[in-house]
């Protein structure tokens, strides 16, 4: 990317290990992010949270929109391979394995969240290159697997 580095604030879940952190942050650097804070969460969340894994915030359409650029699909190829590891559903196998948990992007100013939620198809995150995040009042948009498409439940149940 030939534009200005994206800034960002990461929070990481405190029980994400140190190489996942370091992933995650090397995958946005290569798209053109930089991580001007990193931290651990410290709090607990509420009931209503959403468990996430890490939380983005940084200028998202600016990001969405540069995730398109022929320069970076190495690098966004390697940032959906980091979302998946990340995110991977818990061994059956192993009950000590935590649940899966999104990577959530929040946009700076406007605090509009998008779910990168474990498994997400191909064609998600191609939409989600072009997707108007002005279409949306409210949060969180979740990729619905049965409509194909971005959406958010709480734009649809007050409009």
């Amino acid at each position: 990317m030939n534009q200005a580095p994206l800034p960002a604030e990461l929070l990481i879940d405190r029980d994400a290990s140190d190489d996942l952190r370091r992933e995650l942050v090397s995958a946005l650097e290569g798209l053109g992010v930089h991580t001007a804070r990193v931290r651990r969460t410290v709090d607990h969340r509420g009931a209503a949270d959403l468990p996430w894994i890490m939380l983005a915030s940084l200028p998202l359409q600016a990001f969405l929109s540069g995730l398109g650029a022929e320069a970076v699909k190495d690098s966004y190829a390697a940032f959906k391979d980091v979302v998946r590891r990340s995110s991977r559903a818990a061994d059956p196998a192993d009950p000590a394995t935590p649940a899966p948990r999104p990577l959530v992007l929040q946009d700076r100013r406007t605090g509009l969240r998008v779910v990168l939620e474990p498994g997400l198809p191909g064609e998600a995150y191609e939409q989600l290159l072009g997707l108007d995040l002005a279409r949306f009042s409210e949060g969180p948009l979740h990729y619905d697997r049965e409509l194909g498409r971005w959406r958010s439940v709480l734009d649809e149940a007050g409009g």
